[in-house]
């Protein structure tokens, strides 16, 4: 039985006990919203860690993207990332390993799953892709039984979710050639998903599959992330009508998940200007019955390379603000090179301080009594303290080490100057 359909049977499981600890909210009230498909508890059966609640009410959680390509490929490189986005505090994972060799692609996620004491994704169409290449076919080759067999194996396994992209069908990809893109279709998971429908003349076996998938969820309560295959990858192309013909389809998959028990999520835009931030949240909540809202970023801006981890996090708050669940981490790599440890930091550094920002204004369970104990530890100078209480605690310690400021009152910007000394 999956989560949802204990809860829906009025059972609280130990996974809601352990998630319920985490979040503002009781066993009882995390049982009733995940019967009703609010929120969700993304564990597979076979992985063993602490759960995470992720949608309506809960904290909103962070993710980190790690794995492989076929430019670079380290299985030690890709666990340190593991490792680093844990520390920094990364709710779950995403193994997104992509290259020409299927085994090594299966050892490291593998491994990760091994290792990981977070939730762990993948995108089931880049192993099956994989596969074709190692099997020195062309990709468009798989069938659906390629598909449902790759599925197979990864809940077997043990991933906790997966982004599978059924949203794109013959029928949106004729809206979308109807309204061509700026940049067209940037989700690698869409992109080879409407190259084989093309090539094919036949609909996304991920659509056509879709029973077949379910029930492999349902035996290893695998949580599906319905993707957006067709996200916008320019402002100039947020909220067309492709993007929303798109997400109408996976209102519809949301509820066949649900009626079969079935834990679901939706994923959500990438690139959107600042002002329409707010509305496609609202329009997912609104055609996906409020399913939890799993979005990348979104980036409000397209000229800032090298810092779109700035321009994630702007978009992720005002997200949150808005309902947005759960929030895909962008590192400063992103649109140049393949994230290196540093940069996985970074991302999960500001997606983090998105989140806190968007459930600090929304008064959600301890963030605005976090804030409150900083704001005294600042006025107090107590050093210690501002680490504690620090998203990233490592920035602050690192900072009173190298400026020899553990007995110090005041820091190197006012030194005698600093507002606190004043008697008022």
């Amino acid at each position: 039985m999956t989560q949802l359909s204990q809860a829906k049977n009025n059972i609280i499981t130990n996974e809601m006990v352990l998630a319920a600890e985490k979040e503002p909210l009781t066993k009882e009230q995390l049982r009733d919203s995940i019967a009703k498909g609010l929120v969700v508890i993304p564990k597979n059966i076979k992985h063993d860690f602490s759960p995470y609640a992720v949608g309506k009410g809960t904290y909103i959680k962070v993710n980190a993207n790690i794995g492989i390509s076929s430019k670079k490929s380290s299985l030690d490189e890709e666990l340190k990332k593991l490792e680093v986005a844990t520390e920094a505090g990364a709710h779950s994972i995403m193994d997104l390993s992509t290259c020409n060799d299927f085994n090594l692609v299966r050892e490291i996620r593998r491994e990760i799953i091994k290792r990981s004491k977070i939730m762990l994704g993948t995108v089931p169409v880049y192993e099956v892709a994989t596969k074709m290449f190692s099997l020195e076919k062309k990709i468009n080759d798989f069938t659906e039984k390629d598909v449902v067999e790759i599925i197979k194996i990864q809940a077997e396994e043990g991933v906790d979710f997966i982004t599978i992209h059924s949203g794109v069908t013959r029928e949106v990809m004729q809206k979308l050639s109807a309204s061509p893109r700026v940049c067209g279709i940037v989700s690698r998971g869409g992109s080879l998903i409407a190259e084989w429908i093309k090539y094919n003349n036949k609909e996304n076996p991920f659509y056509t599959m879709f029973d077949e998938i379910l029930d492999i969820a349902y035996e290893y309560d695998v949580t599906l992330s319905l993707g957006d295959g067709l996200r916008p990858g320019a402002t100039n192309d947020g909220t067309d009508r492709a993007q929303i013909a798109e997400l109408i389809i996976l209102g519809e998959l949301v509820d066949r998940a649900r009626d079969r028990g079935v834990q679901v999520m939706v994923e959500g835009p990438g690139h959107v200007k600042l002002s329409d931030v707010e509305m496609n949240i609202k329009l997912q909540k609104s055609l996906c019955k409020d399913a939890p809202f799993y979005i990348l970023g979104p980036l409000v801006t397209d000229i800032a390379p090298g810092y779109d981890h700035i321009t994630s996090a702007i978009g992720g708050a005002v997200a949150g603000l808005a309902g947005a669940d759960f929030l895909c981490y962008v590192t400063p790599a992103e649109h140049l090179y393949l994230p290196d440890i540093s940069d996985v930091r970074e991302g999960v550094i500001a997606s983090l301080i998105a989140a806190h920002s968007a459930d600090l204004a929304l008064g959600k369970g301890d963030a605005p009594k976090l804030d409150y104990l900083m704001s005294v530890a600042r006025h107090n100078i107590d050093w210690d303290k501002m680490a504690e209480y620090a998203i990233d605690k490592k920035k602050v310690s690192d900072a009173v080490k190298k400026y020899n400021l553990k007995n110090a009152n005041e820091c190197t910007m006012c030194g005698e100057f600093c507002s606190f000394k004043r008697n008022y």
